[in-house]
């Protein structure tokens, strides 16, 4: 590591990593780094329990990381996701006994894990979507040449009623219930296809922004996310899904 440069504060530059500040935190000494930079810093100083400003040496204290980096119960730095409890934990809360059991993931491996699980989760949404798409051509499809063969066959038949009494026009319906009462039926599926579409593209959108920002702070969040949808199955013609809303797993 470069050495530190008290001169940094006035220049805007971290003097830990001597680059522009990202993401500035400001310790109880009033000095200047980088969140990242800071965060790393106090990770290797409480190993010895003695945490202090990396410039002056003062006593800091891992709070000043602010939400996100540091254990509201015990102000101390969190390393760790519970993913039974769905929060972040500092060491003394990883062996409290509420979390012994738990399953626990290293900070840097949860974020790995939930980027992954929403993207994966995307890729399926947007297959569903592609399938969505193919099954509303093909009801549109079928309702047009139902439309056309209905049409046909009320032409035939009012040209038939020219030489036949006016009730067999009027006991048309009777003469093919089947396929005229199933068009309504066809009909219906189209607009619940459509709605169903909008609902993955809407929710494709969510877990896309999600997975660009996620870190730290967020990955309760992404659990809550991932934990909130039902996973699309596709639709078949035999049954059609009405709704895609939100179900609530917990």
């Amino acid at each position: 590591m470069l050495p530190l440069r008290e001169d940094s504060r006035e220049e805007g530059i971290c003097p830990i990593c001597q680059e522009c500040l990202k993401e500035a935190v400001r310790t109880d000494c009033r000095h200047l780094f980088c969140r990242a930079c800071l965060a790393q810093h106090l990770e290797k100083a409480s190993a010895s329990r003695v945490l202090s400003c990396p410039l002056c040496q003062k006593p800091c204290s891992e709070g000043v990381l602010g939400a996100g980096y540091t254990c509201d119960s015990h102000q101390k730095k969190v390393c760790w996701f519970c993913e039974e409890s769905r929060c972040l934990l500092c060491v003394e809360c990883r062996v409290s006994p509420e979390h012994k059991s738990h399953c626990e993931l290293a900070i840097e491996n949860a974020i790995s894990h939930y980027k992954e699980r929403l993207n994966r989760r995307i890729r399926k949404l947007r297959k569903d979507i592609c399938e969505l798409q193919r099954l509303r051509a093909q009801e549109e499809e079928r309702l047009q040449a139902m439309q056309a063969d209905c049409r046909t066959h009320r032409l035939e038949a009012e040209l038939e009623c020219q030489h036949r009494a006016r009730r067999q026009l009027d006991a048309l319906p009777q003469q093919r219930p089947g396929q005229l009462e199933d068009m309504p039926a066809e009909a219906s599926r189209i607009p619940v296809i459509s709605k169903a579409m909008i609902q993955l593209s809407s929710l494709v959108t969510e877990l896309e922004g999600m997975a660009k920002k996620l870190d730290a702070s967020l990955l309760k969040d992404a659990s809550d996310l991932l934990n909130r949808y039902e996973p699309w199955l596709p639709l078949h013609k035999s049954g059609f899904k009405t709704s895609v809303l939100p179900v609530n797993r917990r």
